[in-house]
């Protein structure tokens, strides 16, 4: 991604907009369909026309993806006030809460490491129906020959 270097006066298109912050043009499209990031003015010729502010929402909610925050995580802390204003005890609570999944989440992939390293122990490298690493990964019992 690349510097910011609009001045807070300037506005821009959209594929400008995408350049300045390394998000697809249709994902800028759809946070605006979801209410995530504000629905810039248009031009008289109708195209959307974007501003600073929509450069630091759009960053923010890029950043927050990058970090594993869920859409309807992000959504609240912009309907906090944004990256400028929320409050934050508000922030604090959304965030613990993500740290808390995000806890749960290396629980469960430590377990996962475990069962998958005994199960690869466990392999003898013969033939497919004495693979234990199938077995596991089968959703019904398979029957061996």
């Amino acid at each position: 991604m690349e510097a910011i270097t609009h001045s807070r006066g300037d506005t821009f298109p959209i594929g400008e907009l995408s350049r300045l912050t390394g998000v697809n043009i249709e994902t800028i499209r759809y946070y605006e369909r979801i209410g995530m990031l504000p629905a810039p003015p248009r031009s008289e010729g109708g195209r959307r026309v974007y501003d600073h502010h929509h450069t630091r929402v759009l960053a923010f909610i890029r950043r927050g993806r990058e970090l594993g925050f869920t859409l309807d995580e992000i959504k609240a802390l912009l309907a906090l006030g944004g990256p400028e204003r929320a409050p934050c005890g508000d922030v604090r609570e959304i965030a613990a809460r993500h740290l808390d999944d995000i806890r749960a989440k290396i629980t469960d992939l430590r377990k996962l490491e475990r069962l998958l390293g005994q199960t690869i122990d466990r392999c003898e490298g013969g033939t497919a129906p004495e693979c234990p690493v199938l077995d596991i990964l089968s959703p019904e019992p398979r029957r061996r020959a």
